[in-house]
């Protein structure tokens, strides 16, 4: 759950200088965000992004449980279809933003691929023999 301390440390809109490295693109894939410390509160966040780039990711969402530091599993892009290939990644919240919508703004960089999440190609094709 997220702490007094973690939503005083919300980024306050204005202006301010640019940290973030590369470019982003504003697209809208689905993400699922989860805790990767097994003695947190375990929870499951699946939204949409609002920009993605080589090294993170940026979202809305109204749970209260991301504060600035905590380490998750991000799949991204999110489906439960067998088609389609997704990748996990160990991530960091590294920004939070509180919106006038009241949601929460969360900025993700990505630390490093885990690997792909069960696909069509790995699960439904038999092996050659």
């Amino acid at each position: 759950m997220a702490t007094k301390s973690s939503v005083a440390s919300y980024a306050q809109a204005g202006p301010r200088r640019e940290r973030r490295d590369g470019r982003r693109c504003k697209i809208t894939q689905p993400l699922r965000a989860r805790p990767s410390d097994p003695e947190l509160e375990n929870f499951e966040d699946i939204q949409s992004t609002v920009s993605v780039s080589r090294t993170g990711a940026y979202f809305h969402t109204s749970l209260p449980v991301y504060s600035l530091g905590l380490r998750l599993f991000v799949t991204l892009p999110y489906s439960e279809a067998p088609t389609i290939v997704c990748r996990e990644y160990l991530a960091e919240v590294v920004r939070l933003e509180r919106l006038a919508s009241g949601k929460v703004g969360v900025g993700l960089k990505l630390l490093m691929g885990i690997g792909l999440q069960e696909s069509f190609i790995e699960s439904s094709v038999p092996p050659r023999r």
